[in-house]
């Protein structure tokens, strides 16, 4: 009888273990991975409207905003970096992602965004703190350049300057003749950052996700070859930065 026992819980143990084996099979097969693809494309997405909102605070802020907006009002071209991370420019850690507009100046367009990731290669900070964002400001075609190339080290091929923050700011960008102009935040903290030595390169997997298929940032930025009706909004508020029409807004957008 003993034994009779014994051998029923063993084979409703056996049973047991067999239906959570083949539930747990069954589940890993139903229940498909997200394709990496799909991940990146959420990244770009999110990443273009930080973009936005960084760029949208940034030049409402009653200290570096009108200093921004004379800038951009004269710019080729704007890098956004909505988030660069603790300690990235003094330990030399991966500064994060960030996003590039360049603008036609024919019919004061904007084309983009390109995505970028930023790396610190002799990056110091000359106010102190860290700058958790940050808006690299083109002025020349050359500092365009630097920042369509693969791989580019700012400060080789460009000059950068730190741009003027607090009373007078507006007034010091008449006399500002680098080919860019950086400006950083970090919670109220305007700390002047030193971008030379910087690198910044492409990021290929968020453009391929962004806009379907393999592109470079001359073919976003120059060629205008793809566009993606998501980025309006951020394209819409350098835009208005510039004076543009509302009609040349929403051509660029559909890159018209």
């Amino acid at each position: 009888m003993r034994h009779s026992q014994e051998h029923t819980r063993s084979r409703v143990t056996q049973i047991a273990v067999s239906t959570l084996a083949m539930l747990l099979f069954l589940g890993g097969t139903l229940v498909e991975p997200k394709p990496a693809w799909a991940d990146d494309a959420q990244d770009a997405r999110q990443l273009v409207e930080k973009a936005r909102l960084t760029l949208e605070s940034f030049q409402v802020d009653p200290q570096l905003g009108s200093s921004l907006r004379a800038l951009v009002h004269r710019a080729k071209g704007v890098m956004i970096y909505p988030q660069v991370l603790r300690g990235a420019f003094l330990f030399g850690a991966s500064g994060g992602n960030g996003v590039f507009l360049t603008r036609h100046e024919e019919n004061d367009t904007w084309a983009g965004p390109a995505f970028y990731s930023f790396g610190e290669a002799s990056v110091g900070l000359q106010a102190g703190g860290e700058a958790s964002e940050a808006v690299l400001v083109a002025l020349t075609d050359k500092g365009v350049a630097a920042l369509l190339s693969t791989s580019g080290k700012l400060g080789a091929n460009a000059s950068v300057a730190v741009g003027p923050v607090g009373v007078g700011a507006e007034a010091a960008t008449a006399n500002l003749s680098a080919d860019l102009v950086s400006y950083s935040r970090n919670e109220g903290l305007y700390a002047g950052v030193s971008l030379e030595g910087a690198i910044v390169s492409p990021r290929d997997t968020l453009a391929r996700a962004y806009y379907g298929r393999q592109v470079t940032p001359t073919q976003i930025l120059v060629r205008r070859e793809v566009a993606n009706p998501q980025a309006a909004g951020l394209i819409a508020a350098l835009s208005r930065m510039t004076g543009g029409s509302a009609a040349a807004q929403r051509a660029a957008a559909r890159g018209k």
